[in-house]
């Protein structure tokens, strides 16, 4: 294989001034792919190109709040009118709202939960799929959670949105399979040292779980694999 399998190829990573995403962005990038990145925080993605360029690699920050009206429209214009096409989606960005019982559920919290790992999700969908169709070998990563087929106690809020998460995901493979060559995948990274994993398991020792870069090889791994659509796998371990 190529050094840089990805060469000309345009990859967009939401959640990719941190963890996973940021991990998975520069993996990408030192594969060939010109990355596009998006989360909240602008410092931090400027930080996350910064580290990309100094590898020798491509990439374009997009500051967007997925939640923000129209935020994502605005990104696929952009990105359609200076690359006319998406070969790469990897939709990382997601909240985890507190864990509490099903009867306790902050609403405002869950809806901010929900527009974020939904909403935004079927958002990413129409807005991209244009531009993915117009690639000759599109894939979409979603990166999902074991709660959302295996619904865990206080962990309610999050679980039922993963779960709609990979709803959306699965019916949009079926949708695509046969008449566009977009591919569509759903990953659980597992235990990973992540912001979010020190939130839930505020005790764990950071250094008991897997890097994120060790999701993030994998993730580009897959990608340059011929997987069918709908394909699911879960990273386990440290690798």
């Amino acid at each position: 294989m190529s050094e840089k399998p990805f060469a000309g190829q345009v990859a967009l990573v939401t959640g990719a001034s941190r963890g996973i995403g940021a991990a998975t962005a520069k993996a990408l990038a030192a594969a060939g792919a010109h990355v596009i990145l998006t989360a909240r925080d602008t410092k931090a993605l400027e930080g996350v190109e910064d580290a990309i360029f100094a590898a020798g690699g491509s990439a374009s920050i997009a500051p967007v709040d997925l939640v923000e009206p129209d935020g994502i429209a605005r990104l696929a214009t952009a990105l359609s009118q200076r690359w006319g096409k998406l070969d790469i989606l990897v939709i990382n960005a997601a909240v985890l709202p507190e864990l509490t019982s099903v009867a306790d559920i902050d609403q405002r919290a869950f809806n901010k939960a929900l527009t974020t790992n939904v909403l935004a999700t079927q958002a990413l969908i129409a807005n991209f799929d244009p531009l993915l169709r117009k690639s000759g070998d599109a894939r979409v990563i979603g990166l999902s959670s074991s709660v959302a087929g295996k619904p865990r106690a206080y962990w309610g809020a999050y679980a039922a949105s993963k779960a709609a998460f990979e709803v959306l995901l699965d019916c949009y493979a079926q949708e695509t399979a046969k008449i566009a060559k977009i591919r569509v995948a759903i990953v659980n990274p597992g235990a990973t040292r992540t912001a979010m994993r020190a939130r839930a398991y505020p005790g764990e020792d950071p250094a008991s779980v897997k890097a994120p870069e060790v999701v993030a090889s994998r993730l580009v791994s897959l990608l340059g694999e011929q997987f069918g659509s709908g394909h699911r796998e879960s990273v386990n371990h440290s690798g």
